[in-house]
């Protein structure tokens, strides 16, 4: 991302963030910070014992790349009362990679500068969404 790309009180609706891509990658998913307490995800044996096909990634992992990219474009701003709010509607198995997408829809005067209210939603290489919700920050108040 060019810093010309930043989300700024001039960034219209409709404008389409540039996620980041992720491999879900069982060694982090098996780490104590982001499942190693739950074997489906990081055992493939147990996994498949549960009927799952492969390890299953948690949903903080998907909101961690969805975070990533809004830092990309907001910056500082997305530390300052910012507000997201994620829904994981199909499980990330081990190995698959993940785009992270964003759209603003709105943008409504606040202050000396607006607040944006962006969709955001992580899918995999085939297009299948896992992750979606939505993102508002403030930009310039």
């Amino acid at each position: 991302m060019k810093q010309s790309d930043a989300i700024t009180r001039d960034t219209p609706v409709g404008f389409e963030l540039i996620g980041v891509k992720k491999k879900a990658a069982i060694q982090l998913m098996g780490s104590r910070l982001w499942g190693r307490f739950n074997p489906n995800h990081w055992d493939p044996v147990y996994a498949a014992e549960t009927g799952l096909k492969a390890p299953i990634q948690t949903g903080e992992m998907s909101s961690a790349y969805l975070a990533e990219m809004c830092v990309n474009y907001f910056g500082a701003d997305f530390f300052r009362g910012a507000r997201m709010q994620c829904k994981y509607v199909a499980s990330t198995y081990a190995n698959e990679i993940i785009h992270t997408h964003g759209r603003v829809r709105e943008k409504t005067a606040k202050g000396a500068g607006y607040r944006f209210k962006v969709e955001i939603w992580a899918d995999n290489e085939i297009g299948e969404v896992k992750t979606t919700g939505f993102v508002e920050v403030d930009v310039g108040v």
